[in-house]
């Protein structure tokens, strides 16, 4: 008999299909709130990021544009400091996955007063002396996310963060990081580069294979993955065939959105992300990027014949095997299917592996990962 507990995410609610700024108007006056400061990024600053500003009004005390890509510790900290200094009662986070998550942690700095990137070592998710126990920091302002890409980030409870000097990823999590509502507008996406929305769109696919792939079972985790997998595969097909496709952009939104519900079973995510966060926060590759070369060669090295969890994907995707599904996907949307297209080389394939041991998504996958020459090979077929 499967036992197993699904913890959901503390938020209010979820809006589609409407206007973010009205959206945000709302919710504002519903709460009680008064001071806004809009997160973002340097590229939506003068643009999208300028003009849901002014829609907001007087509401709007400050868009806050320096969080980097992999949400850099640095960024999560004068973020803290200028929602400080502005008076705000609530974050609106207008972006990707790098924006919504720094802006989650930059209200966990707020709750624990962190002024430095240092103090966030003790507020980590890690074990040893000196950690603080983070689900008992009392929580203080909230957030709203505006997701302009299918990261997904907005989703879920923890984050992840770079500390630059290490050059590494690290995770943070708390009840209340997860943002008090999400509006999904297809039109604050229509500024994303289309490669970054499709390979976030990749990443949400990760999401979902490797819910499906994961040992252990959860039925309400995988009807929700699995749906959400064929709505991106409609989804990114129809962007792809007319990018000004707003229903199309919708029902991405929904796909990645169904796709990472999942996560509440507990049971994480596997070894394409554990491999993409030594990627991304280590050598530097995009999110997203890194399911594009790295899942089809973790999901032909766990495949196994007959594999009833493969045979969803495939068939979800359209084809033969799980595997060849996600690679046809990637290159029909024109994306870098290999480790040599993103700039990695097999001299950094056994660093790579010794720093994806330490991830906890290598003990959670199908095929057991037990050394890091296990990673190597996945790295070979994923080589180019």
């Amino acid at each position: 008999m499967p036992t197993g507990t699904h913890r959901f995410p503390r938020q209010d609610q979820v809006t589609y299909g409407r206007p973010a700024a009205e959206v945000v108007r709302e919710l504002t006056e519903a709460w009680g709130c008064s001071r806004l400061l809009v997160t973002t990024t340097r590229s939506l600053a003068d643009g999208l990021a300028a003009d849901f500003a002014r829609d907001l009004g007087d509401l709007c005390v400050g868009v806050f544009s320096q969080i980097g890509a992999h949400s850099p510790r640095e960024g999560v900290i004068a973020g803290a400091a200028e929602a400080r200094e502005s008076g705000a009662d609530l974050l609106v986070a207008l972006g990707g996955g790098s924006v919504i998550d720094a802006t989650k942690v930059i209200q966990l700095a707020l709750w624990a007063g962190l002024t430095e990137p240092a103090q966030l070592d003790a507020y980590r998710a890690a074990r040893g002396p000196g950690r603080v126990d983070v689900g008992k920091v009392p929580a203080g302002v909230r957030m709203i996310a505006v997701p302009t890409t299918l990261s997904a980030a907005e989703f879920t409870a923890f984050a992840g963060v770079t500390d630059v000097a290490n050059r590494s990823k690290e995770g943070y999590g708390h009840p209340l990081l997860a943002p008090r509502a999400v509006v999904l507008d297809p039109e604050v996406t229509r500024p994303t580069p289309l490669q970054l929305w499709f390979s976030t769109g990749m990443k949400a696919v990760d999401h979902a294979c490797e819910q499906l792939c994961n040992p252990q079972r959860a039925p309400y985790a995988d009807a929700l993955a699995l749906d959400g997998l064929r709505r991106l595969a409609r989804g990114l097909a129809a962007t792809k065939a007319d990018p000004q496709d707003m229903d199309a952009r919708l029902e991405c939104q929904f796909g990645m959105w169904l796709a990472i519900s999942g996560v509440g079973s507990g049971r994480g995510m596997g070894p394409s992300h554990a491999i993409g966060h030594t990627l991304g926060g280590t050598y530097g590759v995009p999110h997203g990027l890194t399911s594009c070369v790295i899942l089809p060669a973790v999901l032909a090295w766990t495949g196994q014949e007959g594999s009833p969890q493969h045979a969803l994907i495939a068939e979800a995707l359209g084809a033969p095997t799980a595997a060849e599904g996600v690679r046809r996907l990637v290159t029909s949307l024109g994306l870098p299917a290999d480790l040599r297209s993103v700039g990695v080389g097999r001299d950094q394939f056994q660093a790579i592996a010794e720093h994806t041991m330490h991830d906890p998504g290598v003990r959670t996958s199908p095929r057991p990962v037990t050394t890091a020459a296990d990673i190597v090979e996945i790295l070979e077929l994923a080589a180019g």
